[in-house]
């Protein structure tokens, strides 16, 4: 699955993010989207900071995700979704939060639109 989202979905960029994603065939109707999280080890060497990072963007996906299900759910879709992050720092939360808001809002538009 994660091979073909890399080949075949599409992405965009809100940074620190790069969002690939491409509709799936999820075996459950329970959970419109799989996401996944990833940090660079060449700009992070440090595991800790790798996991840091990405337990931030888990937690702000998390407490905005509540919406973009419905919205998913709502107009009969699903998605698999990975989140790259590409900034050379770690950002703090807040900063993370309103990003996640800014881009699962792009990812209801750009998703439902017609292929």
């Amino acid at each position: 699955m994660i091979e073909t989202l890399f080949r075949e979905g599409k992405a965009f960029s809100i940074f620190p993010y790069r969002v690939i994603y491409m509709h799936a065939s999820l075996h459950t109707d329970k959970y419109p989207v799989q996401a996944g999280f990833s940090v660079s080890s060449r700009k992070f060497p440090h595991a800790v900071d790798r996991n840091r990072i990405k337990r931030l963007g888990r937690e702000a996906y998390r407490l905005q995700k509540q919406p973009f299900h419905t919205a998913l759910r709502d107009s009969g879709l699903q998605l698999a979704v990975f989140f790259i992050y590409t900034d050379k720092k770690i950002a703090d939360f807040d900063t993370l939060s309103r990003k996640f808001s800014v881009i699962l809002e792009k990812l209801v538009k750009e998703a439902g639109k017609k292929e």
